[in-house]
């Protein structure tokens, strides 16, 4: 994996994007570092110790793993990418639903333009949203539970607006550096920042592990570490490749057709969405239960939903990481539509029909090949829970669940991406 980095250092050109990407992130950190306005750093910084040393596992620690850390630092970009991935995943489900939307997603550059925009709105309303929340979770002491200290110089109402409004400015801030590295550096922005987000908690996860475990623990959380990883890559990289033949044909003096392909069927045709929807619509009940946490039939309710080493917890989660599975596949996913496509260029599948039954087919191999990447989406994300209940590490499992699939995702896309861009550079051809 990292030959492709050190060829693409000796280039000019990707050298350029490379420095560019990594002067983006190292920006992106700094702010994310910066705190609000009306904070009190030294409470806020003794309040996260006294909860990172906790036994705190609750499904608001997802939100904080999104901003890298950056939420229990209320900094100005506390808020991080989470709005603007559920932004995008909203948009993505309302395509199905909303003719409009599908319309433009069948124009091509200028309908994507357009949806981007629309993604963008919404996301400086989901952040002010969820901006509101966590400054008054922060006013009324219910963001460190049991802390006891004053995080906030003042809980008046200008206070509290202009904390709302400087994290929703560094989410915005945050769409345009993300914005930048897919026009100017490597590989897609957004992506990059959220890889960003979410490794930068390991340092701290591992070191909390080593002291409070030991050597002996912090080893085994290593190896497994590294091997569930080894796993993942094997799984995102497996795909099923359903064979296309292209009739040859004649067109005047030329001949058309007559070549052989594949259509490319993952087994995580999902990808991590499934698991990040699941997740928030879990963060909901855990939300909830924190901003009314005298309301007693409340909080015996989605008492079993807020805790991750929580069996029912587990179990709602793996069933919604299954449904969406199906779900995101489906709308993502058009067997109808290949199958006219290839049917109008002259292609069919060996042994099958073109039109109708090709789209059955497609639709068969699809539905069994999502079954077992929706049981490993599942699996993969209760690692962190499992690792909790049987061992009792901390609530942010290094190199677990959503993480996990982040990291490796990220990474192999990013590599592609690289190597791809090298293939342009050095491609020798009939020109040379």
């Amino acid at each position: 994996m990292l030959t492709p980095f050190l060829r693409a250092c000796r280039t000019p050109d990707l050298r350029r994007r490379l420095l560019f990407t990594l002067g983006i992130v190292v920006v992106f950190r700094l702010g994310q570092n910066l705190p609000a306005p009306g904070v009190d750093v030294s409470a806020v910084r003794a309040c996260a110790q006294a909860a990172a040393h906790g036994d705190r596992a609750d499904v608001f620690s997802l939100v904080n793993l999104f901003s890298g850390g950056a939420l229990l630092k209320l900094s100005v970009m506390a808020l991080g990418i989470y709005p603007y991935v559920t932004a995008s995943i909203i948009l993505q489900l309302l395509t199905v639903v909303i003719p409009r939307l599908e319309t433009l997603k069948k124009e091509g550059q200028a309908g994507t333009a357009k949806i981007t925009q629309y993604t963008r709105y919404l996301t400086v309303a989901l952040a002010i949203l969820q901006g509101a929340t966590v400054v008054a979770m922060a006013a009324s002491g219910e963001l460190f539970p049991g802390c006891g200290q004053r995080i906030l110089y003042g809980t008046g109402i200008l206070t509290v607006v202009t904390m709302v409004i400087c994290m929703v400015a560094g989410t915005a801030v945050i769409m345009w550096l993300g914005e930048l590295i897919t026009e100017r550096g490597v590989g897609n922005g957004m992506s990059i920042l959220i890889f960003t987000q979410v490794v930068a908690v390991f340092p701290t996860e591992f070191w909390n592990i080593y002291t409070r475990k030991g050597g002996f623990t912090f080893a085994l959380v290593t190896v497994t570490s590294l091997a569930v990883m080894a796993g993942v890559v094997f799984v995102e990289q497996a795909q099923r490749r359903i064979p296309v033949q292209y009739a040859k044909r004649v067109v005047g003096r030329r001949a058309y057709g007559g070549t052989s392909t594949y259509i490319p069927l993952k087994v995580n045709q999902a990808g991590v969405i499934p698991a990040i929807f699941a997740s928030s619509l879990l963060y909901v009940p855990a939300l909830a239960a924190r901003l009314w946490p005298r309301n007693v039939l409340l909080n015996r309710t989605l008492a079993p939903l807020t805790r991750q080493d929580d069996l029912w917890h587990m179990v709602t989660l793996f069933g919604l990481i299954v449904f969406f599975t199906y779900f995101y596949v489906a709308i993502t996913f058009n067997p109808t539509e290949i199958a006219d496509n290839m049917k109008k260029y002259g292609g069919f599948v060996p042994g099958i029909r073109p039109g109708r039954p090709t789209a059955g087919y497609l639709d068969y191999v699809l539905t069994r090949i999502t079954a077992p990447g929706a049981l490993y989406l599942g699996l993969i994300s209760l690692i962190p829970m499992l690792a909790l209940s049987l061992f009792g590490a901390t609530q942010d499992f290094p190199f677990g669940g959503t993480s996990l699939l982040i990291v490796v995702g990220v990474a192999l896309d990013t590599v592609k991406q690289i190597e791809s861009r090298l293939q342009q550079h050095h491609y020798e051809g009939f020109l040379r």
